[in-house]
């Protein structure tokens, strides 16, 4: 059976794509730059069919598919799935269908179980992300001798899109969501959302100084450091650059970037067929 070919090392100034369902990948965005200065990015917010979490496998494959074709069409030399809910889903079926790099999320499970002290760890999700195989598999090899807490967390995304960090609803959502297992004895709360990485401030609050908050932000920003090795941009080089995309409110993206620090982004509307 002949080899299947390498792919060719893709250009040193190609840009690397950042892919989510909305805002929530801005918080890995914002790694990635911290830790790649050189780096061309193109980011898509694909709120315009957010948010993904109560969403049905098939639309969120065909979703997932048609935002990597645009990715291919940007000549991506990586791809970053910044959402847990598109990680679980389709990571695997892009990585069969594209050539390119990709790196994906999921919830940070394994070191939350070595560090734990109580034997009782918390995992914030969506609700498709509690329910996949791909946590499944996660709770059953690391939880053997732990116990692990899965809380899907509906609404909170949509509050998060909209810029209500601390808002009176967010925090009693997040008090309903995470007070269960807190009086349990967690001390150990994985955020397994990226948007939830806007309120881990929030979070630390409610939780108090004896619970650590687990955000995976730099584990991803590492891993694509080690996935492009030769393939990234020499430091110093000229032409770093961000561009944005979403297939939702482009002026609502727009005053997000500006509270986030970057005013004045130029945000685009992502192709109706990406």
């Amino acid at each position: 059976m002949p080899a299947v070919p390498t792919p060719p090392l893709p250009a040193q100034d190609a840009p690397i794509g950042v892919y989510d369902s909305g805002v929530g990948g801005l918080s890995v965005l914002r790694a990635l730059r911290a830790r790649l200065p050189a780096e061309r990015f193109v980011y898509v917010a694909d709120s315009g069919h957010a948010p993904y979490g109560d969403r049905p496998r098939p639309y969120l494959l065909g979703r997932a598919g048609a935002v990597a074709g645009f990715f291919v069409a940007q000549r991506a030399k990586a791809l970053v799935l910044a959402c847990n809910t598109i990680s679980v889903v389709a990571a695997e079926t892009l990585r069969a269908q594209h050539a390119l790099p990709i790196v994906a999320m999921e919830p940070a499970i394994k070191p939350a179980v070595a560090a734990t002290r109580s034997g009782i760890v918390l995992v914030l999700a969506t609700t498709a992300t509690v329910h996949s195989p791909a946590v499944e598999r996660l709770c059953r090899i690391w939880g053997r001798e732990v116990e692990i807490l899965l809380q899907p967390c509906p609404g909170l995304v949509e509050l998060i899109e909209q810029g209500r960090f601390a808002d009176p609803a967010t925090r009693a959502l997040l008090e309903r969501y995470l007070r269960p297992a807190l009086d349990a004895g967690a001390d150990m709360v994985v955020l397994g959302c990226t948007h939830y990485a806007f309120v881990q401030d929030e979070i630390r609050r409610l939780a108090g100084p004896a619970v650590q908050v687990i955000e995976p932000s730099e584990a991803v920003a590492r891993q694509l450091v080690y996935r492009l090795g030769p393939a990234l941009a020499p430091a110093g080089a000229a032409g770093a650059s961000t561009c944005y995309y979403t297939s939702g409110d482009t002026e609502a993206l727009r005053r997000f970037l500006e509270v986030m620090g970057r005013p004045g982004a130029v945000v685009n509307r992502l192709p109706e067929d990406g």
